[in-house]
């Protein structure tokens, strides 16, 4: 489906259906040219499949899900006719959410939950660190946010992202 538009001043909201709650990304224009891009909060995990149109819902497993995240990215990306590759984007910040392992109970087994904890984090650190390293090997590091908070909506996921970019036209 393609993104509605609506414009208002140095601001375009992309957002999908009549009756959306939110926009996907909301693009900020630039004295220069450049676009400031905000981009929506979701997950690699129903928000994932649902806007890439996927076979399976990812559970907990950040190695797929944060590429999953930065799929959806460029996908709006390149649906709004902005880009045509995520790379293009230097992004200034990312937040992350982290939500609490979906098991084991922290009532019934604490030391194998405390030791999900950890694998959940280490495996975030590892594929977030590895999707620059490997998509945008130029480009600069965006200051981080996470805070690990004890649930959020997606109940599949294990973190949640939303960033904000800039597309210098005229780099």
């Amino acid at each position: 489906m393609p993104f509605k538009t609506k414009k208002r001043g140095k601001l375009t909201y992309y957002y999908e259906g009549e009756d959306a709650v939110l926009s996907a990304m909301v693009v900020e224009e630039q004295a220069d040219g450049d676009l400031r891009i905000y981009f929506s909060g979701l997950t690699g995990g129903y928000s994932a499949t649902s806007v890439l149109k996927l076979d399976t819902v990812t559970t907990m497993d950040p190695a797929v899900e944060i590429p999953l995240v930065f799929q959806c990215w460029e996908h709006w990306l390149k649906e709004a006719g902005i880009c045509q590759s995520i790379a293009e984007i230097d992004f200034i910040e990312l937040h992350a959410f982290g939500a609490q392992p979906k098991s084991p109970s922290p009532l019934s087994d604490p030391s194998g939950y405390r030791k999900e904890q950890k694998r959940l984090r280490a495996e975030y650190a590892e594929a977030y660190r590895n999707f620059f390293k490997e998509k945008c090997p130029e480009n600069g590091l965006p200051a981080r946010f996470t805070v690990h908070v004890v649930d959020f909506p997606d109940e599949a996921a294990s973190y949640e992202f939303y960033s904000v970019g800039l597309l210098q036209k005229s780099r």
